[in-house]
């Protein structure tokens, strides 16, 4: 079963930074999960939230800083790493630490709040431009954007985002051309759902799971992946 790192080694480093991806790829994880958005300025940068409050030492919308002005934010906020000051990272850098490894990246279009119109086709440039686009999953809770990013590139592997009473079924996911589908895990617990997907050829990855009971549970539906924020799950010591 695949093991993807939610926003790189959640629990060990601060999300989505290069530190987090770094440490999951020295851990052995199948792959890494990020989020995207852009900047003011149109530049594609790492991050989870619409807002850099939670994770930064700043307070505003993504949308609305220049990269030079995201970069001056600090995203050891809570002191998890040695390091004084963590940038966020752009799109460009992930992928450039990643390359020389063998993880496979996940990455989610921030596209539900704000449209971040072009985001798709910025973000397959880049990975173009590092010959990754054969180890990259694009996945959204938008289906407008990997719908998107497909026609732009046939052979992208894309996946479909769902959660609590919204369900996405494995005959959606064929007609939109998706490989996966990546259900909340409460879903995973409707006993038709990767049933159904797996009879069609599509892989069910489930988030974001975290303890040893919620792994047994993810094993015996034999599902695909999972996305986790455990460093214990990677090294194969859950909690």
């Amino acid at each position: 079963m695949e093991i993807w790192c939610h926003c790189g080694a959640y629990d060990s480093a601060p999300e989505n930074t290069l530190t987090s991806f770094q440490l999951a790829a020295d851990m052995g994880a199948y792959g890494v999960e990020l989020d995207i958005q852009l900047t003011r300025d149109g530049e594609v940068v790492v991050i989870h939230d619409e807002t850099v409050d939670r994770t930064s030492s700043g307070s505003g919308y993504v949308k609305d800083f220049t990269l030079s002005e995201i970069k001056k934010l600090n995203l050891n906020k809570y002191d998890i790493s040695s390091l004084s000051h963590i940038e966020i990272p752009t799109l460009a850098e992930v992928l450039e630490l990643l390359k020389p490894t063998q993880l496979k990246i996940n990455i989610e279009f921030k596209t539900g709040v704000f449209e971040y119109e072009g985001i798709e086709a910025k973000a397959l440039n880049i990975a173009m431009q590092n010959n990754m686009t054969d180890r990259i999953v694009w996945s959204s809770f938008n289906h407008y954007s990997v719908q998107e990013l497909k026609q732009l590139e046939r052979e992208a592997e894309i996946a479909l985002l769902c959660a609590g009473e919204v369900f996405v079924t494995g005959e959606q996911c064929e007609k939109m051309g998706a490989a996966a589908l990546h259900p909340n895990i409460n879903q995973i617990h409707y006993s038709k759902l990767v049933k159904e997907c797996h009879s069609r050829g599509i892989k069910v990855r489930a988030w974001t799971i975290n303890n040893l009971h919620e792994l047994q549970l993810a094993k015996s539906l034999n599902i695909d992946g999972i996305f986790t924020n455990s460093i214990g799950l990677v090294r194969g010591k859950p909690s």
